[in-house]
């Protein structure tokens, strides 16, 4: 049955934040024009009315039936009438009108003409019900006018509807789901509202991603996946979210695409329903009958980007994104507290404790006089006020030692690394069989930092691995291969419990970079 509880799980179609209209422009005011909604019914419906100047993009919210003053000129009104009924289902028409003002306007926006959005996919006999449509009207690129104002809806096919108009000022965009053991997802893009609003499409052209979630890295357990189109230029289309998956963590789904660009996502939910975190993996650029595999909370994570810099006579570090999902990207990173040390010769030049959770962007600096070896510890736990972390959670700490040669008077990126660990031949819940031996590919890299400090090109002259079993008491060295630009390190796991990692890498001229993951993966 469909209802109107809107539910972002499924659609994130982007809903504007009408602008309110410039002081400026109400004092040029010089017209006027009031738009009313009509439903399928022919009775009149009120709705919100966004109306859009032409080319200039201001954006005004109004009811329908109101009058509101505006500058005379073109502009494009657009709304999403919306009609309940007494058995909960209801109707969406999706309408514009391109419309000249000057003087006293009015223009009326019909839903009777409205033509049904049909779609239509060769489902396989597990697909029972109809697709899901999300909808969206949006007013073209006009000159420097961008295209992101418009308005959406989504209902069942059906009951969803938009007036055709052939304005090339306009788009109608749409997202399409059916849901199966798999999901069908398909999106298009029109200049103007088409006679026929929808399209025909096969299995056969249509490309494939399966989402892998894993569990024990990630703060909850329930998880929220989806991916998001992510047309080569934006269009209507543009985030437009279909949902993939909401479960407890693990699991697995497919969802089938029409071929272009996709964005997946991952929200991760507390079990008070807060949001609190996710990540946008790399946008996918999809062929027909191409077939690829996006992970979620695989083992082990670690730190996703910034090493420590050396200018204005401080050594710096910013300690975002300290224990993140290497499979999301470094962008984004769970919430962590940590303890900073520099040390110079044995002595403490500055210890400071950090954490990024409803603060500005953590930042540790320390002033330096004179040239030296010089050692910088990060002791990162992860950190949020009012949330109970999961018991037996993976990667829970992360420790990094740097010990690198830096000069006050000569800015640069610190010659040191940062390393990723990733066991291979774990199960779901990113465990090795116990007394096995894992496979961990070890990745050292430099990253990226701002175009203000120079940033050196520093080569890993050794690289060396070790593993505990008790919690980091005693370390047992593994066999490390290097194969290309990565190395390998056998592993041999113990009866229980979990596994840390520690590596450490050298380059040429001595400086150090040691990282470990405390509970980098379980054993089961």
């Amino acid at each position: 049955m469909m209802t109107r509880r809107r539910s972002l799980a499924f659609v994130g179609v982007a809903v504007l934040a009408p602008l309110v209209a410039s002081g400026a422009s109400a004092q040029a005011a010089s017209a006027s024009l009031a738009v009313t909604t009509l439903g399928r019914h022919g009775t009149k419906v009120s709705t919100t009315v966004t109306v859009v100047a032409v080319p200039s993009g201001e954006t005004y919210s109004v009811r329908s039936g109101r009058r509101i003053s505006l500058p005379s000129g073109r502009y494009i009104a657009m709304t999403d009438i919306y009609e309940s009924a007494p058995d909960g289902l209801g109707t969406d028409t999706l309408g514009a009108q391109v419309v000249q003002v000057s003087g006293t306007r009015t223009v009326t926006l019909d839903a009777r003409k409205g033509k049904a959005v049909k779609v239509s996919l060769d489902t396989p006999a597990d697909v029972t019900d109809p697709p899901r449509i999300s909808a969206q009207v949006c007013a073209a690129s006009v000159s420097n006018m961008p295209s992101a104002f418009g308005v959406s809806g989504w209902n069942d096919e059906g009951a969803l509807y938009a007036i055709p108009n052939s304005s090339r000022l306009l788009q109608f965009g749409y997202l399409a789901k059916w849901s199966g053991n798999d999901g069908y997802v398909a999106v298009k893009n029109t200049t103007g509202i088409p006679a026929a609003p929808g399209g025909s499409f096969r299995r056969s052209k249509l490309a494939t991603m399966r989402f892998s979630v894993r569990g024990g890295t990630q703060m909850a357990r329930q998880n929220d996946t989806a991916l998001q189109a992510q047309p080569k230029t934006d269009d209507c289309t543009t985030d437009m979210t279909a949902q993939v998956g909401n479960d407890d963590a693990p699991y697995s789904a497919t969802v089938h695409v029409t071929p272009g660009g996709w964005q997946p996502r991952d929200d991760i939910f507390a079990s008070n329903g807060d949001d609190i975190g996710g990540g946008f993996p790399k946008t996918r650029t999809l062929t027909a009958g191409q077939s690829v595999t996006q992970s979620f909370g695989r083992s082990a994570w670690g730190p996703m980007h910034f090493l420590p810099t050396v200018d204005r006579r401080s050594v710096t570090f910013l300690p975002d994104a300290l224990i993140g999902d290497p499979d999301v990207g470094s962008g984004w990173g769970d919430p962590t507290k940590e303890t900073v040390v520099l040390t110079k010769g044995g002595t403490t030049v500055k210890k400071k404790t950090l954490t990024g959770w409803h603060s500005s962007d953590p930042e540790f600096s320390a002033g330096i006089r004179s040239a030296g070896w010089y050692r910088l510890t990060v002791d990162g736990h992860r950190y949020r006020p009012g949330i109970t972390f999961p018991g037996g959670m993976l990667s829970s700490r992360v420790v990094l030692d740097w010990h690198f040669k830096a000069d006050p008077a000569r800015s640069m990126v610190a010659p040191v690394f940062l390393t990723r660990f990733l066991p291979t031949g774990l199960n779901s819940r990113n465990q090795a069989a116990p007394g096995s031996t894992t496979t961990v590919g070890v990745t050292v890299g430099r990253g990226s930092q701002g175009p203000d400090v120079r940033f050196t090109q520093v080569n890993a002259k050794s690289v060396r691995l070790w593993s505990s079993a008790d919690g980091g008491r005693t370390w047992q060295a593994a066999t490390v291969r290097h194969s290309g630009s990565a190395w390998q390190a056998s592993v041999h796991n113990p009866a229980s419990g979990a596994v840390a990692l520690r590596s450490e890498v050298t380059d040429s001229a001595g400086d150090r970079s040691v990282e470990t993951v405390y509970r980098a993966y379980a054993i089961g």
